[in-house]
């Protein structure tokens, strides 16, 4: 513990250093007792565009709270704040850049541990890339998930329900007036969307990872119970600056990382939490193996009953016992003696777990919701190096199914095209979208939830076989293929495909495959020409971005942020 003589500026004489930092820290109104204390860093992901984070403020106010109470000094500190609907291009493309603020002031900044306040899904995974690459005792309080709203009887979530109207909307079976009412009851309160969406996921793994307190995914961000556990984080913290740890790398081991993605099949979880999780996973030199993560598709079965692979929300699944009541279902396939921030083993968690009578939530393994995971890894010529299937939001009809491509080259293409009365377009078709991923976008939008082309809509089809490099949201469902590797913008066989060729997907075999002559693709590849770089890629963050991206398969990280030795350990079932 070094308090405020961690991390002194410089100036040749480092008792001048703390001299000056002190005198101006006093200006706050600090003593010197308080001073003498252990830092504990809050970060503050709070903005106006951020409704997701809207319970920011107190939860900072409840963590000082519980800082003080333990004889610690909290000290709250701004960082990068991503929502998604208010990032141009992507909150994606940002992420990397949030994680690069905040692994720079938690190593600039003296404090002894910190509390990583997340909530919106790219914050939590920008803010453990940070901490990991820094190894600073942290851990991760998620701001919680939003109350459910209602319509006309209905109960509704964000953002499954936000997609499943203006589908009804688009096919014409609501109004204009009926989806603005509707838009207004979506999302009723601050916090996280309420659904198996890309915060819930994170947030669920981070309890799974052993990053986060017991039952802190679940907890609605609008209740007292939110408030005692930013207490319980702040308390925890000063313990952890005391006693110098548990690290980040102490926490996030291989058996971690495997627990999580088992418990990501689980749930029926987003897409995404496979890139971001990733990411965190190379920051501390453990590489993921997409095979690997597949087998424990085939073992695990999805036991948790939300939206959009069931029908319950959060606040659901919290009354049914949270995420210590899912661990339980799972323990025999978890690595029970691993220790967790809480300071007591995973086994201990799922002993404490409490037990809801009649609850059907969180499902057996005996009666589950779907037998396999959430997701299977694609293989074949069309993605030899992986692509992703959430395949419990999937329509069973179409899990095999062989169509021919309908290809739009871009985001632009796609907006001009898709609704044109004039496209040749069926429901056997495949809906293609390219140069839709990290460097084509850039930043690898959550664009594969291709609209159904409105004429289709309109003639009652609600699924369709969707391919493309981009991602998806969490809330999102159907038959679509994502993150397709190598992407398009860097030569991968999704740029070759054109209209009119067969593609085949069969899931059960983990196969997506253009049905195309090698001497075919061979003439292709020949003539082919990358798109040119996006407006703004010649300078700035633009540039550091499209130079340094990996693809989906590392995490869509920045090469220069994982360990220098290339490689790593892998994470097997």
């Amino acid at each position: 513990m070094n308090g405020l003589r961690k991390n002194l500026t410089q100036y040749g004489d480092p008792d001048f250093s703390l001299f000056l930092r002190k005198a101006f820290i006093k200006a706050m109104g600090f003593s010197e007792e308080a001073l003498a204390r252990p830092i504990i860093g809050i970060t503050n992901t709070a903005s106006d565009y951020n409704p997701c984070h809207g319970n920011v403020p107190a939860l900072i106010e409840a963590v000082k709270r519980g800082v003080m109470l333990e004889g610690g000094l909290p000290m709250a500190f701004p960082t990068i704040s991503l929502h998604e609907s208010f990032a141009h291009p992507t909150s994606m493309y940002l992420r990397n850049l949030m994680a690069l603020d905040v692994e720079e002031m938690l190593r600039a900044q003296p404090m002894d541990a910190a509390v990583l306040i997340g909530g919106c899904d790219k914050t939590i995974p920008a803010l453990l890339m940070g901490a990991a690459s820094v190894d600073l005792p942290a851990l991760v309080l998620p701001t919680g998930p939003m109350l459910v709203g209602h319509y006309r009887g209905e109960v509704l979530g964000a953002c499954t329900d936000c997609r499943r109207l203006w589908a009804e909307f688009r096919g014409g079976r609501m109004g204009a007036d009926e989806i603005e009412e509707a838009n207004g009851r979506l999302a009723p309160t601050h916090g996280t969307c309420m659904v198996m969406g890309t915060a819930s996921t994170v947030a669920i793994m981070c309890e799974a990872l052993g990053i986060a307190l017991p039952g802190s995914a679940t907890v609605p961000a609008t209740h007292a119970d939110r408030l005692r556990i930013a207490e319980q984080a702040g308390r925890l913290a000063v313990k952890m600056a005391r006693e110098g740890g548990p690290r980040p790398s102490e926490l996030l081991t291989e058996a971690a990382f495997r627990d999580a993605f088992t418990v990501l099949q689980a749930i029926g979880g987003s897409t995404n939490a496979l890139i971001h999780f990733t990411a965190v996973a190379g920051r501390l030199g453990i590489e993921v193996d997409l095979r690997a993560f597949d087998a424990l598709g085939r073992r695990v079965p999805v036991l948790v009953d939300l939206k959009p692979t069931g029908q319950h929300y959060m606040e659901h699944l919290h009354w049914a016992g949270g995420v210590p009541r899912l661990l339980r279902e799972l323990a025999d396939l978890l690595s029970l003696e691993r220790q967790t921030v809480a300071g007591v083993t995973l086994g201990a968690v799922i002993a404490a777990a409490e037990e809801v009578p009649g609850q059907s939530v969180i499902r057996s393994r005996a009666n589950p919701i779907a037998a396999e995971g959430g997701h299977a890894v694609l293989f074949g010529s069309l993605a030899p190096e992986g692509a992703l299937i959430k395949q419990s939001a999937a329509s069973p009809a179409l899990l095999r199914h062989e169509g021919r491509a309908v290809v739009f080259d871009s985001l632009e293409d796609l907006a001009r095209r898709i609704d044109d009365p004039a496209l040749e377009v069926g429901p056997e078709d495949v809906l293609v979208l390219r140069n839709a991923g990290p460097k084509g976008a850039p930043g690898m939008p959550e664009a594969g939830y291709i609209p159904i082309p409105r004429k289709l809509a309109q003639g009652g089809v609600k699924d369709m076989v969707r391919i493309s490099d981009a991602r998806m949201s969490g809330t999102a469902f159907g038959t679509i293929v994502l993150h397709a590797s190598p992407e398009a913008a860097v030569g991968g066989p999704l740029g070759l495909v054109e209209t009119g060729d067969r593609i085949r997907l069969d899931v059960p075999a983990r196969r997506l495959d253009l049905l195309v002559s090698e001497e075919e693709l061979a003439r292709r590849r020949a003539s082919f020409t990358p798109p040119p770089p996006p407006p703004g890629a010649e300078r700035g963050y633009g540039w550091l971005y499209r130079q340094h991206v990996l693809q989906a398969p590392e995490g869509v990280d920045f090469d220069f942020c994982r360990p220098p030795q290339r490689g790593g350990r892998r994470v097997t079932p």
